[in-house]
Parts: C-alpha cells; sequence; structure tokens
C-alpha cells in the first residue's frame, strides 16, 4: 500500500513539473505568410507591400513629381470634361483603387484621344484616353485597363524604375498601358533609343502589374476573364492591320504571352465566384455619350476653337450668322403676325 501511495505520489509531482516547465516555454510563433506568399492571395490586397524594397524616392517627392507632370500632360492636351463621362471613369478608378495595394490618392482623368490607350504617371496620377472607352465592350474590360494602370502606381514602378537607373529620361516616366506618348504631343519629334536592358527591364514592370491588376479586378467583382477579352481584341486587331499595334506594343511582353500568363493566373490564384460584375447601364451612357462627342467634332472641327468666327454660307453666297453657344444657325426675328407653333397636351378626358 506504501508503496503504491510513493508511485503516485512521483508520478503527480512529474505531472505538476511538466506542466510548470509548458507554462515557462515560450508560445510558439504562428508563422505569418511571407509578403511573396501574400501577393498572390487577393484576400491579403491592402496589407502587404508590393511596392519593392529599394527606393531613393519618399512617397511626398513621388507625389510632387507626378503633379507636376499631370499638369503638363492637361496642358498639352484636350481633358473631357462633361460631368457624367469625367464623374462615372473617376468613380470607376476609385473603387478599384480601394479593392488593391496603393497608398496615395488618386487623380483620374479622360483625354479626348482616339488613341486605345491609357497611361499612369508616379503618385497616383492616371489619364484614360476616350479611345480606350470606345473601344472597350463593356465596363469589365475598361476596369481591367485601370487596374493595370493602379498596380504601376500601387507597385512605384515609375520612382524604382528611376532609383534603379533604368531611366532615360523624365518624358519616359509614365507607364503607359499601351505603350508611347502617341497623340500627346508631349515628345512630338523626340527620338529615344532605349537600350534592351530598358526595355527587359520595362517588361518585368509590365508582367507585375498584369498580376497585380488582375487581383484588384477580381477583387472588385469584377469578371477577371474580361482582362483576357481585351487583350484578344487587341491581338485580332493586329492580325487584321498588321503593324497597326507593333509601336505601342514595342516596350510590353507580347500580347500572347500576356493572354497565357492572364488565363494561368486566374486559375491559380483567383477562387471562382458565383458571379461577377460585366456591365451596366452607365458604362453604355458614357460610352454613347463619347460617341457623340467624337461625331459632333468630326461634323464641326472648328468648334474645338470657341475663338474662331464661324459662318454658315448661304445658298444665295451670302452667309448666315451662327449662335456661338448652340452652334445654331440665328434666325430672323418674326413678323408680328407670325405666331409660334405650340405643341398642346393631350386633353386628360
Amino acid at each position: 500500500m506504501i508503496q503504491r501511495l510513493l508511485v503516485f505520489a512521483i508520478a503527480a509531482s512529474l505531472a505538476f513539473a511538466g506542466a510548470d516547465e509548458d507554462k515557462s516555454k515560450p508560445a510558439p510563433k504562428v508563422k505569418q505568410p511571407s509578403e511573396r506568399n501574400k501577393k498572390k492571395n487577393p484576400d491579403e490586397i491592402g496589407n502587404r507591400d508590393v511596392d519593392g524594397k529599394m527606393n531613393f524616392y519618399s512617397i511626398e517627392k513621388e507625389i510632387a513629381m507626378g503633379k507636376g507632370m499631370a499638369q503638363e500632360v492637361e496642358r498639352q492636351s484636350k481633358i473631357v470634361t462633361d460631368p457624367v463621362i469625367a464623374e462615372y471613369v473617376n468613380r470607376l478608378g476609385q473603387n478599384l483603387v480601394r479593392n488593391s495595394d496603393a497608398k496615395v490618392p488618386f487623380t483620374i482623368k479622360v483625354v479626348d484621344a482616339e488613341e486605345v490607350n491609357a497611361f499612369a504617371l508616379p503618385g497616383g496620377f492616371f489619364f484614360v484616353n476616350s479611345g480606350l472607352i470606345m473601344t472597350a465592350d463593356n465596363e469589365a474590360e475598361l476596369a481591367g485597363v485601370m487596374a493595370h494602370e493602379i498596380a504601376h502606381i500601387a507597385a512605384r514602378h515609375g520612382t524604382r524604375q528611376a532609383t534603379r537607373g533604368q531611366l532615360v529620361n523624365y518624358g519616359t516616366l509614365p507607364l503607359i498601358f499601351l505603350g508611347g506618348w502617341a497623340g500627346y504631343g508631349i515628345r512630338q519629334g523626340a527620338s529615344v533609343l532605349i537600350p534592351l536592358g530598358f526595355m527587359q527591364f520595362s517588361q518585368a514592370f509590365e508582367r507585375d502589374a498584369d498580376y497585380l491588376g488582375l487581383q484588384y479586378l477580381y477583387k472588385s467583382g469584377y469578371d477577371p476573364t474580361s482582362f483576357v477579352d481585351f487583350f484578344e481584341k487587341l491581338q485580332s486587331k493586329e492580325k487584321r492591320k498588321p503593324g497597326t499595334m507593333a509601336k505601342i506594343f514595342g516596350s510590353h511582353p507580347p500580347t500572347g504571352e500576356r493572354i497565357e500568363n492572364a488565363q494561368k493566373n486566374i486559375q491559380e490564384i483567383l477562387k471562382a465566384k458565383p458571379e461577377y460584375v460585366l456591365t451596366t447601364s452607365e458604362f453604355d451612357n458614357v460610352k454613347s455619350r463619347l460617341v457623340a462627342l467624337h461625331n459632333r467634332r468630326k461634323v464641326d472641327p472648328a468648334s474645338d476653337d470657341a475663338n474662331r468666327p464661324r459662318l454658315r454660307r448661304a445658298p444665295g453666297g451670302g452667309t448666315v450668322p451662327v449662335d456661338d453657344e448652340t452652334g445654331e444657325e440665328k434666325k430672323p426675328k418674326a413678323d408680328q403676325d407670325e405666331r409660334p407653333t405650340l405643341k398642346r397636351r393631350p386633353s386628360s378626358n
């Protein structure tokens, strides 16, 4: 009996000692996902660093630089001021920004230009061509291009490229979705030869922007396959008219490669959702307004110059004055016996 009690006492003491020893040991650390793994997980968007480690430019300096460049773009380009168009594109972009890794406020504007393009500047400034909106078949396609631009800014590609000595001049700093400053007049006549090393470095950033932009598009609720659809559309355009897209794709990965990468990333890192946003009636309305604006400009090219006198020739060889605000011919004053024709409202009886 005494032996049994001794064995029980020893076992109990060992158990208590083990418990005390466990308490004294630090709790095992929960392994946190690395930034590399976070970058593969859309659920981590906003809680990860995608802007690299080496950058000589502070956020404040980057914003100031981008602001100055944006002012130059606005000075030399025609900005679409239609409130419906401007508000829609800005709201669409800001929704994508909220679902991105960006850490700066954004300014998004529409440029009245036919080229299928959009471009980002450092510090949260980017511009969308009206030609891009008119080319997109739905809102998700437009959002995909804008998400790509937001990714450039979130990853701070511009100042990272400058830091690494890959910048040729400040005119090459904007990271453009399709490449080049065509149509803006900012680099007209400038011939900048970029060495192959710069070309490859730029392609790495473009791949990164595709990778991140696809996640931002998905996170915002849009159909990620629209990203692929838009690339296929551009690829088809190049096949129909060889050479039309060659210049603007010069500093980017081949379109076929971008399509394959996007398809692969959709399968590997994006979990399928029961439904996605494809388009909205607002997109259709804005696209119609832009088409109307474009057609009006073709019919009356002089309307772009508000100070230019506009006279319309009458059949007899004379001229008819034109109202500066409406663009319509000024009617001669009616005689007193000429009464205006009124359209009466149908009777309610």
